[in-house]
């Protein structure tokens, strides 16, 4: 079956930087709807950003963009996020999906059938 495990989550300050990495496997087929999401106490789960695994189709939300970005490993099987310019704002538990139906990836969260477990990262001075 599909595994998705995330891992880099931080302490870090305001204005810092971080990376996160989602490693996948499993999968059956040579593309796949991706995303990134992060939920924060007392809220629900946020959109990142969404993508598919072979590149292109990016979205990010407006609230990272310019700030985070996605990059990938092929060999490794494992996808990145850059986290620049961090806001306590950004403090969260974040998630990695993978949507098998489709090679891009869905805003609605709903639509991913494999997640990862989450990894916290906290912006604080």
């Amino acid at each position: 079956q599909v595994q998705v495990v995330v891992s880099g989550g931080d302490l870090v300050q305001p204005g810092g930087s971080l990376r996160l990495s989602c490693a996948v496997s499993g999968s059956p087929f040579d593309n796949y709807g991706m995303g990134w999401f992060r939920q924060a106490p007392e809220k629900e789960r946020e959109l990142v950003a969404t993508f598919s695994w072979t590149g292109g189709s990016t979205i990010y939300a407006d609230s990272v963009k310019g700030r985070f970005s996605i990059s990938r490993d092929n060999a490794k099987n494992t996808v990145y996020l850059q986290m620049n310019n961090l806001k306590p704002e950004d403090t969260a538990v974040y998630y990695c999906a993978v949507d098998l139906r489709r090679t891009y990836g869905s805003t609605w969260y709903g639509e991913y059938d494999w997640w990862s477990q989450g990894t916290q990262v906290t912006v604080s001075s």
